[in-house]
């Protein structure tokens, strides 16, 4: 069972900056609570004890946040310096983990995924990375992830509109000690320059629980009234 999570909060939030202009994106009010703080709470309670935050951006925001949320600790900071990419701060986080592998998280987004079937997934298929997919309808926003009968990550196709498909819910199970391994850039995208390069043993899991990425004003004013949800 994984245990430890890495949660990506370093983002500079500039298409939201018009509904929250001053707080990073994870940080923006949901229910007189940040946003960040369903994603721990939920994940808390399925079962990790350790939160990795990689802070950027306006991290002494998250101050009151961790005093709140983490009076006893059970959380670390991986600061970058300057901005690495998802891939070079999600790098960054992993050498402060203690696990075989770890949960990978997206601050601003929340998808309400079965952490013990992930983890049980990932460890049966000894995936390199586990994607946990979300099935959708009439959609346009994201891209569409292929996947094979053995649920081997087949492709990821551009954004653009599509009746139906599994779009990528940005919850990962990542085999850490592979990945830190990788010869990667010191500043990379997660996305592009790991997952879509086609070398690794990328599996996904379909998982239809609640979804929302309040990265963009709409989706943001529909989380406020999706707060239960949340809970």
């Amino acid at each position: 069972m994984i245990k430890e999570a890495i949660i990506l909060a370093g983002g500079l939030g500039t298409r939201l900056r018009s509904a929250v202009p001053e707080l990073p994106k994870c940080m923006a009010p949901v229910g007189g609570r940040p946003f960040i703080h369903y994603i721990t709470n939920y994940f808390r309670r399925a079962g990790i004890t350790h939160f990795i935050f990689a802070l950027g951006y306006k991290s002494d925001y998250f101050d009151a946040f961790f005093q709140t949320d983490f009076p006893a600790g059970g959380y670390s900071i991986s600061l970058e310096d300057e901005p690495l990419g998802t891939g070079g701060a999600i790098r960054q986080a992993c050498t402060m983990a203690k696990e075989h592998s770890v949960l990978v998280l997206n601050g601003d987004t929340f998808f309400g995924i079965s952490l013990p079937e992930l983890s049980a997934f990932h460890e049966a298929k000894d995936a390199d990375c586990s994607l946990c997919l979300k099935p959708m309808t009439d959609f346009d926003r994201f891209g569409v992830v292929g996947l094979d009968e053995a649920r081997r990550v087949t492709d990821f196709r551009e954004k653009q509109h599509y009746p139906d498909g599994l779009i990528n819910g940005g919850v990962y199970a990542l085999n850490r000690w592979r990945f830190l391994a990788e010869n990667l850039p010191e500043k990379f995208s997660f996305e592009k320059d790991y997952l879509e390069k086609g070398r690794h043993q990328l599996y996904g899991l379909v998982q239809d629980a609640y979804f929302i990425d309040i990265g963009i004003p709409e989706d943001y004013s529909r989380v406020q009234k999706d707060l239960n949800q949340l809970l």
